[in-house]
């Protein structure tokens, strides 16, 4: 689609710079592998060290470079309920006290964060937004569960995902790795060790899929003119071109010779992404205040495989931003600002004619939606901290408002793109009128913490979080829907947490309840459904254990139960029972890490992951028993100034799904990839 010079563009050559010193981190601390004092922890600002109530998880430089992962799902699969659904290449769908959310605008219950900057706007959320974040070079990810609006606004429902990059001082390097599938991969980190650095890698694979691979290129750019470090330039970028493999279609086919099949070679994903940002601090008063102007430009096209008469979808945006916020050290007040410029179109190639009459005359060959939003969005919010002897008290509160202006380019209603009508009682796809729509949302949280001897704590938070609809969910409207249908989706929570950390051992066990309101589901025929309501509940529990500076245990365990809290007979044909669990929710989800120093330079980890079974349907007639996969990782120090790895992934060559669904009358799944090796070489520069 027409779009103006991207940011890429623009600013690439000013990245080409002259050549830096470079300097690798040393080898993984024993205990350092996934950091549980998430007491210590905030998505907003990662320095801030208050003391909170959230069930907050953070993964270190050292654990992602032990991970050195190849998607998202691997780093998360270390997180206490937290489940990235792969899907082909890069894809996932994520999971956070939730199950597997689908739907146009489903993404928009997870907030995605880049050095502090949400990785699209309010309401332009992407479904497979964690590929768009340089994970394997970061310096940190912290994963917040639970409702997250009171300080980070809408998207934060079930929880945010924050992304800290490497910083000038933390040593560069050059890597390169080679493995399974034709998988090649090159990193490399400048750095002066002072005011540049320069994170990038380079991904190209096949895959055990006929027609899959994909090839990716990120990058990281810091730069901080004052050596003080209160100002600070920082640019990232993303691009990626993928063949995508399709569901393996039909009872089992993960687990059989279908699983390496492709129903849809044609199918592609192209997305492009840059963000450019400036972080400036500086006292004011007995505080800090923090200045965060930020621009994004994204756009991606894809082959829409998984819907009947496969549209061809292609959308961007532009947008502008500020973050504003003041702190001591018990008070913050915030402001965020936000403009945003997209469009989205979405066209068929060709007649469909493998469904019913009914679906093939509803979803005719040419243009479905073509059409341009500005969004606006201006946010409020603040936080008061009381300190009372061996309790911490915090009160946060947080405004919102989103508006919408759009803008129709194809013809009103759900006719043809001719202006004929469909059979059947009209075209699936309806284009609302051009029109203004306004949003309104409230959050607020109270939590609370206790401190006893011995490193024991204890913790209660209330908190009431919420998303507005994304703007494929108000103007990318299907038959009988309308705008006036969709709202505010919001999630009440009520959550309990202990907390011990002292000598050897640092654990965490969190438990919650949950109910949400306005939810818009995605049924079995690929229909939206306004006015939904589900309930969540569940336990969460972590530990690590070092016994000694060689040798470490830890892992999470995660229960959850959730099911629908509302009756009705939907269009697609399925009937929701109030009480039924939620299709796509494993009842369990867990992880054990057991690992060891041998001598000076060797070091290895064994891994087990577990999920849990889950419904597969909405009348929990069908169901996926769930699977164990074991990894086993291997470092060892060549010199000075090299260090190899070997890592195994699914060693006893399992056959499993990363997810099974049923959908237009069939099940679907995506197949899990079998016995992998990928092997590793890593050299320090100075």
């Amino acid at each position: 689609m027409p779009r103006s010079i991207s940011l890429w563009r623009a600013l690439a050559p000013a990245l080409a710079s002259p050549a830096f010193a470079l300097a690798l981190p040393g080898p993984p601390t024993a205990a350092g592998a996934t950091r549980l004092d998430a007491v210590q922890v905030t998505t907003r600002r990662p320095e801030d060290g208050r003391v909170r109530a959230e069930a907050v998880a953070r993964l270190d430089a050292a654990t992602l470079d032990r991970l050195a992962p190849t998607h998202a799902n691997e780093a998360l699969a270390r997180v206490p309920g937290a489940w990235a659904s792969r899907g082909s290449g890069q894809e996932q769908l994520l999971a956070l006290r939730s199950p597997v959310l689908t739907g146009p605008g489903a993404c928009g219950a997870f907030l995605v964060l880049d050095d502090g900057v949400p990785i699209r706007p309010a309401g332009f959320c992407n479904v497979n937004q964690l590929s768009e974040v340089n994970l394997a070079q970061a310096d940190g990810v912290e994963v917040l569960r639970g409702p997250g609006s009171a300080v980070h606004g809408s998207n934060a429902l079930h929880g945010v995902v924050a992304v800290r990059p490497r910083l000038p001082g933390e040593g560069g390097s050059v890597r390169g790795e080679f493995g399974s599938d034709d998988y090649r991969r090159v990193l490399l980190a400048l750095d002066d060790g002072a005011r540049f650095r320069v994170d990038a890698n380079a991904v190209d694979t096949g895959s055990f899929r006929a027609d899959e691979g994909y090839a990716q290129q990120q990058l990281t750019a810091q730069w901080q003119p004052a050596l003080d470090g209160s100002t600070r330039f920082a640019f990232a970028a993303h691009r990626l071109r993928q063949e995508t493999a399709g569901f393996a279609f039909g009872e089992g086919a993960w687990r059989d010779g279908r699983r390496s099949g492709n129903a849809n070679p044609e199918a592609f994903r192209e997305a492009d992404s840059a963000r450019l940002a400036l972080h400036h601090v500086r006292a004011v008063g007995d505080g800090e205040l923090l200045l965060r102007p930020y621009a994004r430009d994204e756009s991606q096209t894809f082959l829409q495989h998984f819907n009947l008469g496969q549209p061809l979808e292609a959308n961007g945006s532009r947008s502008l931003g500020l973050q504003a916020m003041w702190s001591d050290a018990t008070l913050r007040i915030g402001l965020d600002v936000e403009g945003v410029e997209g469009e989205l179109r979405q066209t068929q190639a060709r007649a469909l004619t493998t469904g019913t009459p009914a679906q093939n005359a509803q979803r005719p060959a040419g243009i479905h939606y073509d059409y341009a939003i500005d969004a606006r969005q201006l946010a409020l919010f603040g936080e008061k901290q009381w300190r009372l002897d061996r309790d911490v008290l915090t009160l946060g509160a947080r405004i919102e408002r989103l508006r919408y202006a759009y803008d129709n380019r194809a013809g009103d209603g759900n006719r043809r793109d001719d202006g004929t009508p469909c059979g059947f009682g009209g075209c699936l796809y309806l284009r609302p009128a051009d029109r203004r729509d306004a949003f309104t949302a409230r959050s607020a949280q109270l939590g609370w913490m206790r401190s006893f001897d011995g490193g024991w704590s204890v913790g209660a938070r209330a908190a009431r979080a919420f998303r507005f609809p994304q703007a494929t969910e108000l103007y990318r409207l299907q038959r009988g829907q309308t705008v006036e249908g969709i709202g505010v989706e919001t999630a009440d929570s009520l959550e309990a947490t202990l907390r011990v950390s002292g000598g050897a051992l640092r654990a965490d066990a969190t438990a919650y309840a949950m109910r949400k309101r306005d939810v818009l589901l995605r049924d079995a025929a690929g229909l939206s459904v306004p006015g939904a309501a589900t309930r969540h509940r569940g336990v969460e529990l972590s530990a690590a254990w070092a016994p000694n500076e060689v040798s470490w245990v830890e892992g999470q365990l995660a229960w959850s139960d959730q099911r629908y809290a509302f009756d009705r007979a939907l269009p697609g044909g399925e009937t929701i029972r109030r009480g039924a669990r939620i299709d796509t929710a494993p009842e369990w989800l867990g992880g054990v890490r057991v690992g060891r120093r041998v001598g000076a330079r060797v070091e290895a980890e064994l891994e087990g992951v577990w999920q849990g079974a889950y419904a597969i349907d909405a009348a929990n007639t069908r169901r996926y028993g769930g699977h164990v996969l074991w990894h086993a990782r291997i470092g060892m120090t060549l010199a000075d100034d090299w260090r190899a790895s070997l890592r195994l992934m699914n060693l006893a060559d399992r056959r499993y799904a990363e997810r099974v669904d049923f959908a237009f009358g069939e099940e679907r799944s995506f197949p899990g990839a079998g016995r992998s090796v990928f092997i590793l070489l890593a050299r320090a520069t100075r």
